[in-house]
């Protein structure tokens, strides 16, 4: 007997005993060739004939280790000889048409396996071909729906095959082909920027603007779609083409949107739908077959009618206004006027003029084109003042969606506190955009806090606007709509949207932290209606009451946790006095007065990011116009304190002259130690509307007004009293002398001042260091001078010198 830790021993055909190498050796020897095949084949210059050589080898090891392990290879399975591609291929179909060949048994689980195989290629077919079609949809303006598109149905009967053993075996059903995955999410509408303005989503966001619901959705841009899509909430996928995006948007906004699809009648929808699929037909020609087609069919109902279902826009207008290539801006028009034979004078060109001109047509051709927030579409003129716009200030983006004489932003300051260098961004950018867009700027006072608010406060705030020349076109007060704010809370009650809770602050701040309900969350709106009416009484009683909106409890925005929206406050309010002893809170007064006063775009820094889908969602509660909103970082300085508390602070405590004192960050203090209006507005607007939150530096901000004050400020002389010294010019004259000069070297228009010379002058004592007799001196817009001698007094020089000057006018001389 022998032992060997990497043999064992076996008996061969002649009965010797043979020495067979151990499984783990080969297993390594087997792992070690692979690596130097894979080497030699990564090399700059394979050779082949080694690479050949080493598979060989590998063959060989592996066909050892299976020789060696009952016939099991190294990856687990049975061991088979290595075939060619078309060695593979013969065998696959030998054993399809035999059922594998393994005797009955062996034969019927082959079967099986063979079948379910089967299944699975025709579940991967069926799935193919579902995408395929989805594609095609897409491609031919988005009929159906992609996300739900009809997949082949699958088969429902049992597949039966003949095996060696004639026996039969059923296969289940292969399962439905998934939905089409997205990397979308919910609500994003996804596009490529650089397509032409037909092939953008431009029906779904004309009826996403039409329903009041387009601010709901986030629009993308993606540069390697061919399509747009429309990313499905519940990871269900994505909607893909522009008419079937359209649709889900207009059924999903409720009444809305059924009248964008026809209105309550079947027959109605029907024919907007028919109208639809026509205009899906026209999309395999080209651009003047379509036209001339769209022209011939719509004509004579427009001899009666405005639209193509009468007096109402719908999705058959818009569909087939797409269908000419969606012609909103001039030059899209001028084109359809070439191919239409009367040119303006048909009722379809009316037709397009009047579609052109919607709205909600030039809002989602804006939204379209601005995608990649780089370019902004050109509308024909309505107003002679709405001709040209100024070219957008560097810094600034275009504002989204906006549109020519109907952009309304608006600046609500609390009258708490005196106005800083933070709120000057904020107004400065809120005018640029109403200015810029020919619209209206609002100023509006939050005076929804009595505690905090004093009149003193509202005055300064409108004199620090005129001074950095804000003037606004309307000022307005929330407390002007004390009571509206307040019959939209009972609405709220009345419709189960909002309570009446007493829990103490801090056990309610809790409760938010923790995610847990309030006991008073499922009261009844009459219970409600009864504590709320207790609370604006103002008897003490109702202290400790306020409405909060009922929301969501376990949103992982904490501002969706059920805010407060009204408190009482028994402090005399400076413009209402006594006539109210409750106030609503920012957060539910904000939305209600955005929307009745016509506000487009609210600005809002990105401290409010959070709370913006607590707008968004007060404003679709209470059915309200929707504004859309857009954010830039709020401005920081280093080493500042922008907080009117701690501001108010320093001026109580006497640490500061007021709160014009120059070294304070207010409209105030910067303005008394120098500040340019223009230079103030080109820095605030060279951060433009970025959201990247930046700390700035105040030398920066200085330097930029330097820049500005230096194109237009006079050049004047003056010697310091105490800290000068007196200069003798021996060849100059006793009697004096004036020269000629400009007050503005760079901007001769200024002007000119005379500068008074003489025989003794006066330099200012810190030029004089450093002075050698025997050097030059230049005496600016005089003359040089040779320094021949000096006299020490004291600390100063008394100089003597010989002043060259040239052959030329004193006048002139500079």
């Amino acid at each position: 007997k022998r032992s060997s830790v990497n043999t064992t021993s076996t008996m061969s055909s002649e009965g010797a005993a043979v020495a067979a190498p151990s499984l783990p050796a080969l297993k390594t020897r087997i792992e070690n060739l692979a690596e130097s095949i894979k080497s030699l084949k990564s090399s700059a210059e394979p050779d082949k004939d080694a690479i050949a050589a080493a598979v060989n080898e590998l063959v060989d090891a592996k066909r050892t280790y299976a020789a060696n392990n009952n016939g099991i290879g190294v990856d687990g399975k049975p061991f088979e000889e290595p075939m060619s591609k078309s060695e593979k291929k013969k065998k696959a179909k030998s054993e399809k048409v035999t059922g594998g060949g393994g005797g009955k048994d062996g034969g019927a689980g082959a079967n099986q396996e063979s079948e379910a195989n089967a299944a699975k290629k025709a579940a991967k077919k069926a799935e193919a071909k579902a995408k395929k079609a989805a594609m095609k949809v897409a491609s031919a303006g988005g009929r159906g729906d992609a996300a739900s598109a009809k997949q082949p149905a699958a088969a429902t009967s049992s597949v039966a095959a003949t095996a060696t053993g004639g026996n039969k075996a059923s296969v289940a059903v292969p399962p439905p082909a998934m939905q089409t995955k997205s990397k979308l999410q919910p609500n994003q509408i996804s596009f490529n920027p650089n397509v032409p303005l037909a092939d953008r989503p431009v029906v779904a966001l004309s009826i996403g603007i039409l329903t009041n619901t387009i601010v709901d959705y986030e629009l993308v841009s993606d540069h390697t779609r061919s399509g747009c899509a429309l990313g499905l909430p519940a990871s269900r996928g994505e909607i893909q083409g522009d008419l079937a995006i359209a649709r889900y948007l207009a059924k999903k906004a409720g009444e809305c949107g059924a009248s964008c699809l026809g209105g309550s009648t079947d027959e109605d929808v029907a024919m907007v739908d028919q109208w639809v699929d026509y205009a899906l037909s026209l999309s395999k020609f080209g651009l003047a077959r379509r036209v001339l087609a769209v022209q011939r069919t719509l004509d004579p109902l427009l001899l009666s009618g405005t639209y193509a279902m009468g007096h109402s826009l719908t999705l058959a207008d818009i569909a087939l206004f797409a269908a000419v290539g969606f012609p909103s801006r001039d030059e899209d028009k001028a084109e359809i006027r070439g191919i239409l034979p009367l040119g303006s004078g048909c009722p379809t060109m009316r037709w397009i003029d009047t579609i052109a001109s919607h709205p909600a047509i030039r809002e989602a051709t804006q939204l379209a084109v601005g995608i990649a927030k780089n370019d902004e579409a050109k509308f024909e003129v309505e107003h002679p003042q709405f001709a040209e716009m100024e070219p957008l200030m560097t810094g600034m983006s275009y504002l989204e969606g906006g549109i020519p004489g109907k952009v309304v932003t608006r600046f609500p300051p609390e009258p708490s506190g005196y106005l800083h260098v933070g709120h000057a961004k904020a107004v400065l950018l809120n005018n640029y955009y109403a200015r810029r867009y020919f619209g209206r700027l609002i100023v509006r006072f939050d005076d929804t806090n009595p505690s905090k608010e004093k009149d003193e406060y509202q005055q300064s705030i409108i004199e620090d606007l005129a001074k950095i020349g804000v003037r606004p076109d309307v000022v307005t007060f929330t407390s002007d709509y004390f009571e509206t704010i307040k019959q939209y809370a009972l609405w709220m009650i009345h419709n189960s949207l909002a309570y009446m809770d007493d829990t103490p602050q801090e056990q309610m701040q809790k409760e938010r932290m923790e995610r847990q309900n309030s006991k008073h969350r499922d009261q009844s709106p009459t219970e409600a209606l009864e504590k709320f009416n207790l609370m604006c009484s103002g008897k003490e009683e109702g202290k400790p009451w306020c409405l909060r909106a009922k929301i969501d409890m376990s949103a992982d925005n904490g501002t969706m946790r059920d805010p407060v929206l009204y408190r009482q406050n028994l402090t005399p309010h400076h413009r209402s006095g006594t006539a109210y002893k409750a106030y609503p809170t920012y957060d539910l007064a904000c939305p209600i007065v955005d929307a009745i006063e016509g506000v487009s775009h609210a600005l809002r820094t990105t401290e409010y990011d959070d709370r913006n889908e607590q707008y968004q969602w007060i404003q679709r509660a209470l059915k309200l116009r929707r504004v859309r909103i857009q954010t830039f970082a709020r401005m920081n300085f280093m080493y500042t304190v922008m907080s009117k508390r701690k501001l108010t602070w320093f001026v109580e405590t006497g640490r500061v002259t007021g709160w014009d004192d120059p070294r304070f960050p207010t409209v105030r203090g910067v303005s008394r130690r120098g500040i340019d209006v223009d230079a103030l507005k080109r820095f605030m607007c060279s951060q433009g509307a970025s959201r990247r939150i930046v700390n700035m530096e105040w030398s920066k901000f200085w330097a930029e007004n330097k820049k500005e004050i230096d194109k237009r400020a006079k050049r004047f002389m003056a010697i310091d009293k105490e800290e000068h010294v007196p200069l003798t010019i021996t060849n100059a004259t006793e009697e004096i002398e004036f020269l000629s000069t400009d007050y503005l070297p760079k901007d001769p228009s200024h002007g000119k001042r005379l500068v008074r010379i003489g025989k003794r002058v006066l330099l200012e004592a810190v030029d004089t260091e450093g002075m050698e007799v025997g050097e030059n001196i230049v005496l600016t817009r005089w003359g040089t001078l040779l320094f021949f001698s000096c006299t020490i007094l004291g600390t100063y020089f008394l100089s003597g010198s010989s002043l060259v000057m040239p052959d030329t006018d004193k006048s002139t001389h500079d």
